[in-house]
């Protein structure tokens, strides 16, 4: 298995020659799409409406990725505000724009939430990926989708860093928590993005102090080593020097937590688990293998994949 290790490790160091970086772009490879974007809301929003019975308000969404389009999503659904935050900014206004329209019909249309047929890698699973008239009735659509908001909404993208925008906020990078009023947002959100996060600790801290009493988070957390190494879990077998080549020099990869320690953040800040579905893989790492700092972990930390979590703030 240590051979597993020289080829990320290389690569890492060819990354670090002068001039490389240059040249090299980071892409999220995530809301290229308006049906991804479309499905990757209704996923969460359809999760949000079992516990919650209304659209929610206020929203936010951690890594935004190549677009806006998951936020603007639920704009049509009928959220009043969006607030966007990253550590980069990957997107364009064309791309925003036109990903907007093309939400715009698939909600007119009421089209059915793309399954996993079509995105076999989408996570939460749904029982059912119809159209939900039970949370979009055509009186709520007709609001949602009147022509004067529209328009509102693709002058803010056009102007995207206004400060006196009322749909959108954009905060990128975002380091401080006090970018959003304390106890003003109805509902989290992040699609595989809380394994890119460096500073989990904070992370949590600052959506327990944004997120309104009894309001919710909604992540699907990804675990594996995103291609890194041939095993999925391949990555806990570097040491934290070895990472930092890997790495090479990123602002961020993957923080290689487990699963274990975001639910142990949920606990420590005050949210109530409320639905939680893992993804389990074979763990084919022998122990001997692991470095010094992921010796200990659990097997259900070495076998779980990835995971999503509904959860409540208390």
């Amino acid at each position: 298995m240590k051979t597993e290790k020289i080829k990320p490790l290389i690569k890492g160091i060819i990354i670090h020659m002068p001039g490389v970086k240059k040249i090299l772009t980071q892409k999220t490879r995530g809301t290229t799409e308006s049906r991804y974007c479309y499905s990757v809301w209704m996923r969460h929003l359809t999760n949000w409406y079992t516990v919650k019975k209304r659209i929610p308000e206020v929203v936010a969404e951690l890594g935004p990725g190549d677009s806006l389009g998951i936020g603007l999503a639920a704009l049509l659904s009928g959220s009043k505000q969006i607030y966007t935050l990253d550590v980069v900014k990957y997107w364009d206004t064309k791309q925003n724009l036109k990903i907007f329209n093309e939400l715009v019909e698939l909600f007119k249309n009421k089209s059915d939430i793309p399954n996993n047929t079509e995105y076999p890698k989408v996570k939460p699973l749904l029982e059912n990926y119809d159209f939900p008239t039970y949370i979009l009735s055509d009186s709520r659509l007709n609001e949602t989708l009147n022509e004067e908001r529209l328009e509102s909404i693709r002058k803010e993208i056009l102007d995207i860093d206004n400060p006196n925008n009322s749909f959108i906020k954009c905060y990128i990078p975002w380091e401080d928590s006090n970018i959003i009023k304390p106890e003003s947002v109805d509902f989290i959100y992040s699609q595989a993005v809380l394994e890119h996060v460096e500073d989990l600790e904070k992370t949590y801290n600052a959506m327990h102090k944004w997120l309104k009493t009894d309001g919710l988070m909604s992540h699907d957390i990804d675990f594996k080593s995103h291609g890194i190494t041939n095993s999925w879990n391949g990555h806990w077998m570097f040491s934290d020097f070895e990472w930092k080549i890997v790495k090479g020099g990123k602002k961020f990869l993957i923080n290689r937590q487990p699963f274990s320690r975001h639910v142990e953040l949920h606990l420590k800040y005050g949210f109530k688990i409320l639905k939680m579905l893992p993804t389990t893989l074979e763990n084919k790492l022998n122990r001997k293998h692991l470095s010094k700092r992921f010796k200990n972990l659990s097997e259900e930390d070495l076998t779980t994949s990835s995971v999503y979590i509904l959860s409540k703030k208390i």
